[in-house]
């Protein structure tokens, strides 16, 4: 089973990296060329709004589940950091748990609020608005399953570059 979803996140994870950097590269395409044609042009895309957002949005939500795979999160650990080793494991697997159930949360709302707001068309381009939320599905679900590996393996998060410089 820890073989099949190691494998299986190493696949969702490369897929991942590859839409966040396309995302930031429609973002930074998309605004320069809208920066260009409004102060060199006069002119402006309609489109360029919603497309930009839309490309934000993807890379936010699809980069959460990187951020979670190498313990790359904003942590407090002042408390947790002095108890001892067996206590501090048990913790973190709770804790991955307890995460990994608000993104189900998470995930389920969006496919409800998707579900929903399907009928509704955004304003410059013939889109659904539901749009927006597939990378929020897809990044709680991929979320979901890296916090269920962490309680089941907690030691395949990497250390946070906080840890390591540490006195």
């Amino acid at each position: 089973m820890d073989r099949f979803l190691t494998s299986l996140l190493a696949r969702a994870d490369q897929g991942a990296r590859f839409l966040v950097m396309l995302g930031a590269a429609a973002m930074v395409v998309v605004v320069s060329a809208q920066v260009a044609m409004r102060y060199l042009f006069n002119g402006s895309f309609d489109w360029a709004d919603e497309v930009s957002r839309l490309a934000f949005v993807a890379t936010i939500f699809l980069a959460i589940p990187l951020g979670i795979r190498d313990g790359t999160h904003v942590g407090i650990d002042l408390l947790v950091s002095r108890l001892p080793e067996g206590l501090r494991v048990g913790i973190a697997r709770l804790m991955s748990l307890l995460a990994a159930g608000m993104m189900l949360v998470v995930f389920w709302t969006a496919i409800v609020v998707a579900v929903t707001t399907w009928s509704e068309r955004l304003g410059s381009i013939n889109l659904t608005s539901s749009v927006f939320f597939l990378p929020v599905i897809l990044g709680a679900l991929h979320s979901a399953l890296h916090l269920v590996h962490m309680a089941i393996a907690p030691g395949t998060v990497a250390k946070s570059t906080s840890e390591e410089v540490r006195p």
